[in-house]
């Protein structure tokens, strides 16, 4: 599991719970620990150059999370989503993002909302550079912080809470058709329209782009069923 190895987790004990669960998210999301498979946190340990305790523990937060979910004498088996699921979220997600982005256009200061554009950027870099794990990254800081713009703390949490249970899947996959790369600039043009002060507009580019996530995991799954074109 190449993202797994090699980490960082140089940390005061109090901390590398909390980084060991980070880097275990971040290898979910990208789809390097995969959707059905059980994975033991002795053998995750190794791969960390860790004891597995402060591992088991941030599989138990991942679990709370409904990430991952605990088999017993044997680890953790990584959540699967249904079709289903994923339509249910993205349409959650639009329900609140859509008008929140709207409201925030009209209410923002241009200076908040030019702050962004550096994170904006970072995506799309990252996305462009194949960093999978900074673009995942950028992406959340700049939707988590865009909403912030709204001054509902638990409007934030709620979203931060979809988009960890909506992952990404095969975001490896997706990179090498060069499908990320659209997606990431949605972001600068997204920003773009709320500077000028379009509501409309800003709020049709993020039900696009909302729409435009959804499809990729579409694509992604039915790719590998074998049954792309089928949707």
């Amino acid at each position: 599991m190449g993202h797994l190895k090699h980490r960082d987790l140089n940390a005061t004990r109090e901390r590398l719970r909390d980084q060991v669960s980070s880097a275990l998210r971040a290898a979910l999301i990208s789809g390097e620990l995969r959707p059905g498979v059980v994975y033991s946190a002795p053998t995750l340990a190794e791969d960390f150059g860790i004891s597995a305790t402060p591992v088991r523990e941030a599989m138990l937060d991942l679990a709370r999370e409904g990430l991952v979910e605990p088999v017993r004498n044997k680890g953790f088996r990584v959540t699967e989503f249904s079709e289903r699921d994923l339509d249910q979220y993205t349409e959650i997600r639009a329900l609140i993002e859509i008008p929140t982005v709207g409201r925030v256009t009209r209410t923002a200061a241009c200076e908040d909302l030019e702050a962004l554009r550096p994170v904006a950027e970072e995506i799309v870099r990252a996305a462009r550079d194949h960093d999978l794990i900074g673009y995942l990254e950028a992406d959340r800081r700049f939707h988590l912080a865009l909403l912030a713009l709204s001054g509902n703390e638990r409007l934030v949490e709620t979203v931060s809470d979809l988009r960890k249970r909506s992952r990404l899947y095969g975001l490896t996959a997706l990179d090498e058709r060069g499908e990320l790369i659209p997606s990431a600039e949605e972001h600068v043009e997204l920003l773009d329209l709320m500077l000028a002060g379009d509501a409309r507009g800003a709020e049709a580019c993020m039900a696009k782009h909302l729409g435009h996530v959804r499809s990729l995991w579409a694509s992604e799954d039915g790719a590998s069923k074998g049954e792309r074109g089928d949707r």
